[in-house]
């Protein structure tokens, strides 16, 4: 049983994070820019960030859902913040003339930025629950060993998309040379920061 919950919760992960949104494009950048190591680190942020969701879905923790709901438009403005301010600094980089080296602060830096980016858009619940109903596993009936089983596999699916992402995109990173990694940071800061306007224009509605 726990299995099939597992395999459900892989396959709802790896759906939900392949999508490229605001983190797609941090991670796109960070593994061109910094390298696969930064790049799978921004991605499993936000493979964290969706296991929370998950977790809150699948044990149907209602007090939890419905406060980040009810709050979702101080959660969009915050989100909303923070992209603009991510595409603003990402946009205005300088680009290294060689990879950065893998430090733990940087790294740690890296992790909670695309955590946070993922964790304030409340409307990612709403998902997971609907997703959850059309796999039909809305409930898992108070056992807690199936909830476990299915968020845990939220989290493999999810790590697995940004892992095979990150390695992807990564073997492109020395065809670029110091003019090419400026545009990367002109184009991904500019579409990090339209995604944070929307962000902002979805709460001044």
């Amino acid at each position: 049983m726990e299995v099939g919950f597992l395999l459900r919760g892989i396959a709802l992960g790896f759906l939900i994070a392949a999508p490229v949104g605001p983190v797609g494009i941090l991670c796109i950048r960070r593994a061109l820019v910094e390298g696969r190591s930064y790049g799978f680190v921004s991605g499993l942020g936000a493979a964290t960030a969706d296991a929370v969701y998950g977790c809150v879905a699948g044990l149907g923790l209602t007090i939890i859902s419905n406060f980040m709901i009810s709050h979702q438009i101080w959660l969009r403005l915050a989100g909303g913040l923070f992209l603009c301010f991510l595409g603003f600094t990402t946009l205005k980089s300088r680009p290294a003339k060689e990879a950065a080296p893998v430090k733990g602060k940087g790294l740690f830096g890296a992790y909670v930025s695309t955590f946070f980016v993922t964790i304030t858009n409340p409307m990612t619940i709403l998902s997971f629950t609907a997703i959850f109903a059309g796999m039909g596993v809305a409930s898992t009936g108070g056992n807690y060993a199936s909830a476990g089983a299915l968020i845990a596999g939220v989290f493999l699916g999810s790590t697995s998309w940004w892992l095979l992402l990150s390695s992807f995109v990564s073997l492109f990173q020395t065809k670029f040379n110091l003019q090419g990694m400026k545009w990367v940071n002109k184009i991904s800061g500019m579409t990090i920061f339209v995604f944070g306007v929307i962000a902002l224009m979805t709460v001044l509605k």
